[in-house]
């Protein structure tokens, strides 16, 4: 065991006594060694050596132990060994021992010695601050080191406390833990686990799991991260590696990281039939859209409110059934405004009733005309039906005269008649109502033609399986009878316009009749599916996505309709892709219906349609209306946005560049809207030949300027660096041109000595914001200034007879120049792995030295030029040596 002595004083006037009282204390021999560790490498601070040599005397030399060291005292308790010794030393002072007894007299030694810590004028509190303040305390580092060692069998600290107050992982410190409370001192609170910090080790790539194993990693886009992942290139062209696969496919091949696939997605299912439609529909769509520059300057197209539905509709044949002909027709029956030719006498509440029958004769006329092709498939595919059913097939069409007809023709000339007053009031529909009461109740309806039962319950107005009782106004059930069976949702909603609702009920009540049938979980009804999940037969509706058997989305006919029956209903709600067409990502349709029923109409919008603003993007404080529509004042949607970007890049993806920048020109935010067209035109700047370039700046009012930046970048790609330098110009971006004529065309020019190309290239941007333009292009414009001016001073010069002094001040400015510009010549043709960097930084180096050399040879003498080989420079030494051999005889 190893002993020390604790002193009752550590004051510094007090001398080193030669037997000063002291105590025993017990420490171990592990911490004996760590502290003769610490004070051998020097880890103690200065404070403790200027303590330790306030204890030493020249009679007795001691080295005090380290007071900051952990003991274990008489209580078995690990504690500091200053604590230790404060205690001791209090102990002895309050003793009743002591206080009984005189203490023994102390040798105070030789009074006249000083501490050499007072000596040297060391402060020991200051000391301890700037120690605590700038370094780890000795503490600390014993915290540390019990941490680590805990294998120590006399440690009883918990290693859980032993924490920083200012924690720091890359020692090893983890999180400091705060204090707890606990119920009462009898009750003692466990340690929290301890948790050290997770530390992150660099693994060479030999020692790594995937080092020789690349070959197994399926999809290697995953396993390398973003260097590879998957990208999109123009026209829809996805750029991968391996195999494009699922998260639960399993690929039997493996993926080559230095193979890379290119597979073009498709946008659409049928790529004529949508390109030829979407051409007609943005020619029609932009001859009535003015393109003007909004606050920005960025150019805008307004679509003008001469685009309504029947505009649009007018560009397909009367005869034309197609899908989206019956879009159209629809949004003209629902939405478009009617002439009512009524005078200005008038009411509101007149006009709004003439105006709502109107709506649903128009809808009623549109219907009729939609449903045909359906109801001709019925009548072909049963043609030995009896004629009572096919007049009720004519009856779902609402053909009441072919309906009339066609029960004549069976002999049914009762039929005919009630036919004939289809849709009639409530007292018809009651009596036919009691008609079939009376045929249940006696049990005869067995015997009656299913048609003829169909066509009268038809006629009752009653669509669904619930008739009401004529006895007693109850209600009772007619099972055996379902007018709706095998009608596709058309049809049933046109049994709702045409026979159940009355005939003044308004739109959106025959809607909600359909619409509550459709929910009725007990009975199997058409479910408004898209056209093309109707059609599984039809070979035009194969589509190449995966498609889910049960579409979970309307169709887009009955999302219209919807929008006009519900006035909460926004545009985010119907106008979905997969509502018009089986591509998910054919935008064509949705994005026409936005354009009409927002932008011209005004009908309906987005639902993140935010406050009024500029088309600046600056928000706007307008009192009349009548101004803001003029000045096309409107909300921000985001939505609209992507919408007018996702039909952009479907007409990129079918090559159709200039309707695609039409497109992107409705955006509405003016920065997303200038983005996307530069972007545009730079993934598609092999295209912008000259008549594609007229059209772009002529019909679409593009800058030209962008134009020529997307060809500058197509040019620099191909590797046309003058081409790409001029397009720049061309396009007022000096910036790109100026490091582009710096980095590439400039060595070119200095290698073949052309001075006057060099002077060409870079004169053009003189007062232009060029940025570095006085360290980078101007350096070689004074290189060619110096080159072509010294010659002609020193010509000059010769001639005259009588010196000028106009031309030594000028020959002097230009020699003090050159140093200075061979200075920064380095820095311009910074590139060293480029060959003509490094030749054409020797040549001009070597021009101006040579040409210094021939007026001012001293100019140079006190610089030490980077010159380019040892010819220049022996050049340069000998007309160095010759000028100063001159100037020694004069």
């Amino acid at each position: 065991m190893a002993r020390f002595r604790a002193y009752t004083s550590d004051s510094s006037d007090e001398g080193s006594s030669s037997e000063p009282e002291a105590q025993e204390l017990h420490v171990d021999e592990e911490e004996e060694e760590d502290e003769s560790d610490q004070e051998s490498t020097g880890a103690s601070s200065s404070s403790d050596m200027q303590e330790d040599e306030l204890f030493t005397s020249p009679s007795r030399p001691y080295k005090r132990p380290n007071r900051n060291a952990l003991v274990e005292d008489e209580d078995g308790e690990i504690r500091y060994a200053h604590e230790v010794e404060d205690d001791q030393r209090l102990s002895v002072r309050v003793s009743p021992a002591s206080s009984s007894s005189p203490p023994p007299p102390r040798n105070r030694g030789d009074p006249t010695m000083i501490p050499w810590a007072q000596h040297v004028g060391v402060d020991a509190q200051k000391m301890h601050v700037m120690q605590t303040s700038l370094f780890r305390m000795p503490e600390e580092a014993a915290a540390l080191k019990a941490m680590n060692q805990q294998t120590k069998p006399n440690l009883r600290v918990p290693l859980q406390s032993l924490s920083r107050k200012h924690s720091r992982d890359s020692d090893g410190d983890g999180l400091r833990f705060e204090p707890r409370e606990r119920p009462s001192f009898a009750h003692n609170i466990d340690p929290p686990a301890y948790r050290p910090s997770r530390k992150y080790a660099r693994v060479e790539s030999s020692e790594s799991a995937v080092h020789g194993n690349e070959g197994v990693v399926v999809d290697a886009g995953l396993a390398l991260g973003r260097s590879f992942r998957v990208g999109w290139g123009p026209g829809g062209t996805l750029v991968h590696l391996g195999k494009l696969c699922g998260p639960s496919s399993t690929i039997k091949t493996s993926a080559n990281s230095a193979t890379i696939t290119s597979t073009t997605v498709p946008t659409v299912t049928n790529a004529a039939h949508v390109s030829d439609l979407s051409s007609k529909l943005l020619q029609h769509h932009l001859s009535n859209s003015p393109i003007e520059p909004d606050d920005d300057g960025i150019p805008f197209a307004a679509p003008s409110s001469a685009l309504n539905f029947a505009s649009f509709a007018s560009l397909f044949p009367s005869t034309d059934r197609s899908y989206e002909a019956s879009v159209f027709r629809l949004g003209e029956a629902l939405f478009d405004e009617i002439d009512l030719h009524l005078g200005s006498s008038i009411t509101v509440d007149i006009r709004n009733r003439v105006i709502a029958l109107r709506r649903k004769a128009a809808l009623s006329a549109w219907l009729e005309d939609a449903v045909i092709p359906a109801l001709e498939a019925d009548l072909r595919s049963n043609p030995s039906a009896s004629s009572s059913t096919v007049a009720f097939t004519f009856l779902t069409g609402n053909q009441v005269d072919k309906a009339c007809a066609s029960a004549m023709d069976g002999g049914y000339l009762k039929l005919a008649t009630l036919i004939s007053q289809a849709g009639g009031d409530f007292d018809f529909r009651e009596d036919l109502k009691e008609q079939l009461q009376i045929w249940r109740d006696e049990r005869i309806d067995v015997h009656i033609d299913e048609g003829v039962r169909k066509v009268y319950t038809l006629l009752s107005g009653v669509v669904g399986d619930v008739i009401e009782g004529s006895k007693g106004g109850g209600l009772e059930k007619c099972s055996d009878i379902d007018v709706t069976k095998g009608l596709d949702w058309k049809r049933i909603f046109g049994l709702h316009l045409w026979f159940s609702e009355p005939i003044d009920a308004p739109i959106g009540q025959v809607f909600r009749a359909y619409d509550q049938l459709t929910k009725d979980a007990s009975r199997q009804v058409s479910q408004p599916v898209p056209w093309y999940a109707e059609q599984t037969t039809n070979a035009t509706s194969s589509s190449s996505w995966n498609l889910p058997s049960q579409p979970s989305l309307p169709d887009g006919l009955f999302s219209l309709i919807r929008l006009h029956a519900e006035p909460a209903c926004s545009l985010s709600q119907i106008l979905s892709p997969l509502s018009f067409g089986s591509s998910p990502v054919d935008y064509s349709m949705a994005w026409h219906l936005y354009i009409i029923l927002s932008r011209c109409m005004g009908v309906r919008d987005f639902a993140d349609r935010g406050e009024p603003v500029g088309r600046s993007g600056a928000h706007t404080m307008m009192d009349d209306d009548e101004d803001q529509e003029e000045d096309g004042i409107q909300g921000h949607s985001p939505s609209a946005d992507l919408l007018a970007s996702m039909y952009a890049f479907q007409l990129e993806s079918l090559g159709m560049v200039q309707e695609a920048l039409f497109v992107l020109l409705h955006i509405e935010g003016p920065a997303g809207r200038e983005k996307a067209i530069k972007d545009l035109l730079a993934r598609t700047a092999s295209k912008l030949d000259e008549w594609m370039t007229r059209g772009v700046v002529g019909s679409l009012k593009i800058p030209m300027a962008w134009v020529n930046e997307a060809k500058a970048m197509y040019a620099l790609d191909k590797g046309d660096m003058f081409d790409a330098y001029q397009l720049f110009i061309s396009a007022g971006l000096y910036n790109p041109a100026h490091d582009l004529a710096v980095l590439e065309l400039a060595p070119d020019a200095v290698i073949r000595k052309d001075l006057d190309l060099l002077k060409e290239i870079f004169s053009k941007f003189v007062g232009r914001p060029v940025d570095g333009w006085h360290i980078r292009g101007q350096a070689f414009l004074d290189y060619v200034h110096i080159m072509t001016r010294l010659p002609e001073l020193q010509a000059e010069q010769a001639h005259n007879t009588v010196a000028d002094a106009s031309q030594a001040t000028e020959i002097d400015e230009l020699t003090r120049s050159v140093s200075k510009l061979i200075g920064i010549l380095p820095d311009v043709l910074r590139n060293t792995s480029d060959i003509r960097h490094r030749a054409a930084l020797s040549e001009m180096v070597a021009g101006l030295v040579a040409q210094v050399d021939k007026v001012r040879p001293l100019a140079l003498s006190k610089v030490q030029p980077m010159l380019s080989d040892e010819t220049t420079k022996l050049r340069h030494i000998h007309s160095l040596a010759f000028a100063r051999f001159q100037s020694s005889l004069s």
